[in-house]
């Protein structure tokens, strides 16, 4: 049986034991966030060579003149890669700490963010299609950036996409496992202590 007094303390609950699934999770999902966040990083200070790259190769073109429409799109891009990063590592956290409500928002935003990267994947294989039927012959455009940009600075990028995306199928499949499930289950309230007070006969006594 058990006695709880006006006033009394309940029982305290005890610390819910972090699965291995959930604490990999966190981290995978923090190593995704700061390498979206580093591409817009290692983006912006390039922002004139990208104008320079495309004005070079749209120059006689139908696309002559958009150079800047085309350096501003890449810039909002890894904007939105910036704020996905730093959205990743705060629900990172809250993963950690066992709120459900995180974990949810985590499988909406990494469903988007591979729904997204897959489709700037395909998008890009079109408008490299698009462009030669405009006009604009792709590989002019690739030689133009290879020749105003860093040597590394395309080789980084494959490396973060191809990090990032088995990283987020990771984490949604790491949070959706039995273990995972558990510790994000809602806690029951805590009862009252398990014995009478000190002082109390006990019953039969």
């Amino acid at each position: 049986m058990s006695y709880a007094l006006p006033g009394q303390e309940p029982t305290a609950q005890p610390a819910r034991r972090r699965p291995g699934t959930v604490t990999a999770a966190t981290w995978l999902l923090v190593l995704a966030g700061v390498l979206l966040a580093f591409t817009f990083f290692i983006t912006i200070p390039f922002f004139g060579d990208f104008q320079d790259a495309y004005r070079e190769a749209f120059r006689g073109t139908p696309a002559e003149g958009a150079e800047d429409m085309q350096a501003v799109t890449n810039v909002v891009s890894t904007v939105f890669q910036l704020l996905l990063g730093v959205g990743f590592v705060v629900l990172a956290i809250f993963n950690h700490r066992g709120a459900n409500a995180s974990r949810i928002v985590t499988w909406v935003l990494g469903g988007v963010a591979l729904c997204c990267t897959g489709a700037g994947l395909v998008a890009s294989s079109l408008l490299a299609d698009m462009s030669v039927e405009g006009g604009v012959d792709p590989e002019v455009v690739q030689r133009a950036l290879d020749e105003h940009l860093p040597s590394w600075y395309f080789g980084v990028n494959l490396v973060i996409t191809f990090v990032t995306i088995p990283a987020l199928i990771l984490v949604l499949v790491l949070l959706a496992l039995p273990p995972s499930n558990q510790f994000f289950r809602k806690q029951p309230p805590a009862g009252p202590p398990a014995g009478p007070p000190a002082g109390y006969p006990q019953p039969g006594a």
